[in-house]
């Protein structure tokens, strides 16, 4: 029964995970998770669950093909069924959507299965080691908190079989203090594989709010499926308009900013924080830059391409350029970065429209697994 019960709940646990994937892109356009973080529990709305079971209708209704009627009447037993609006109210309770709770891991799971993302193989994780506690061993002292049962209940009832006071008949198995057994630890260095995520974002005046919001929800769900491959994550802003500057998390999303643009203060300055912090043999590092593609000046993008080349690219798993599309901004910047940039194995660029592009952006961004 036992056994039952738990291949049922199974059962229904992947009929919900199918139904959140079915809604999975509905979930991101609409960025109704993004204020979660870590481990924490999201509750997922999906439309009401039913599990097959048979029904049984009353006696007098007759088997099957029994009864008045022709081919091609209705088979409905209410004269108003499936004649939609013209029903009258019901006290009746109404069918609603169902929440289930989901972790960030199995919501980044479910991304990279509805996505067909490949896992993540990490690089310099043998040069980061943190300390971990490993219980491996026992031994015949210890604190009592970590005395081992099953060592301790073997030891003594070997030994009362070996002394001739075992009872077969009345086993009652009483340790001594020689048949005590305590849980054993040492301390080991455990690979560890770090990553770090540099956010760069064009805030010039053109740059609006909905903008602001695409590179938001689409931020999010790159972290979230970056940090179910990495034991850490160092998260690092940049903004930019003229100037480039460093921020934290909530100025970059919420700053508002106007001017003109100068995308080279922005490498520039990702380039610096990633040669004095994060050697590139130890850290898993991933640009992301957003933009409206509306850049100062031919020679500026020279410029932006020439820093990519030289000191971005040859340290860093990827680099991810996203174009945000603006009433107001030209476009041009993706255009010479395909050009100027092709063949580099390691540049993903994409292009968003609106909200809707946002899921499409994301397999563009991490479909190599890099």
């Amino acid at each position: 029964m036992s056994l039952r019960i738990h291949n049922d709940h199974n059962r229904f646990k992947d009929i919900v995970r199918g139904r959140i994937k079915q809604n999975l892109k509905e979930y991101i356009k609409k960025g109704e998770f993004i204020t979660k973080q870590g481990n924490e529990k999201i509750a997922v709305p999906i439309p009401s669950v039913d599990l097959p079971q048979f029904r049984y209708g009353s006696k007098s209704q007759g088997g099957v093909g029994q009864g008045p009627g022709k081919a091609g009447d209705s088979v409905s037993q209410n004269p108003g069924d499936g004649e939609g609006g013209q029903g009258q109210a019901s006290s009746d309770s109404a069918e609603h959507g169902l929440d289930v709770e989901v972790t960030l891991q199995e919501l980044a799971d479910m991304l990279g299965e509805e996505l067909l993302l490949p896992r993540i193989e990490p690089r310099g994780s043998q040069r980061l080691k943190v300390k971990r506690i490993r219980y491996s061993g026992v031994h015949s002292v210890g604190p009592e908190a970590l005395r081992h049962f099953k060592h301790t209940f073997k030891n003594a009832l070997r030994r009362q079989i070996a002394t001739g006071t075992y009872d077969p008949s009345d086993p009652i198995i009483v340790p001594i203090r020689s048949d005590l057994r305590y849980r054993s630890f040492k301390v080991i260095d455990k690979p560890q594989s770090n990553a770090l995520i540099v956010y760069m974002m064009d805030v010039s005046g053109s740059m609006g709010e909905e903008q602001k919001e695409i590179v938001r929800i689409e931020s999010f769900w790159i972290d979230t499926w970056l940090r179910r491959h990495y034991d850490g994550i160092d998260s690092r802003y940049i903004i930019h308009d003229a100037m480039a500057k460093e921020v934290d998390r909530d100025i970059f999303f919420h700053t508002r900013e106007s001017g003109g643009t100068m995308i080279s203060s922005a490498y520039r300055l990702c380039a610096d924080i990633i040669d004095k912090e994060y050697p590139a043999d130890e850290w898993n590092i991933y640009p992301f830059h957003f933009s409206d593609g509306d850049n100062w000046s031919v020679d500026d993008t020279r410029l932006c391409v020439g820093i990519l080349r030289d000191r971005i690219l040859p340290k860093v798993n990827q680099f991810s350029y996203g174009q945000v599309e603006s009433p107001y901004g030209s476009g041009q910047f993706i255009k010479d970065l395909r050009e100027q940039l092709q063949g580099q194995s390691k540049v993903a660029l994409s292009e968003i429209k609106d909200k809707d592009g946002i899921y499409k952006s994301i397999k563009d961004f991490l479909s190599e697994g890099r």
